[in-house]
């Protein structure tokens, strides 16, 4: 057996592009940051805050919750899941102006 000679071949590297050399312009325009202060953050966080409605009733959280892991499961359509919940919130709503409407006629004089 005889050992036979290896030729070196030219290998290009990643790096170099085969060969090709392409030049790139990149256009960095100056885009300004604004400076927030902790008190300019806080006090519109507290005004965001103030204009949200109360948190949702437990019983709420995980009736929704529930509708929307068994869509996630596969149990349940999504469009499904979607009409119950929120027919579901239609008629809890509803039901909330009525005693607040009743509420306040019982409070009249």
């Amino acid at each position: 057996m005889a050992k036979t000679a290896e030729t070196p071949q030219q290998q290009t590297h990643a790096g170099d592009g085969g060969g090709l050399h392409l030049h790139l312009r990149t256009l960095h325009p100056p885009v300004p940051v604004p400076y927030v202060s902790k008190e300019e953050l806080t006090s519109t966080a507290r005004a965001a805050t103030a204009r949200m409605p109360g948190s949702p009733p437990v019983k709420d959280l995980a009736f929704y919750g529930g509708l929307g892991a068994l869509a996630v499961a596969g149990a349940l359509e999504w469009p499904v899941a979607l009409a119950v919940g929120g027919a579901t919130w239609l008629v809890r709503s509803g039901r909330r102006e009525k005693r607040k409407e009743k509420q306040a006629a019982g409070a009249r004089p």
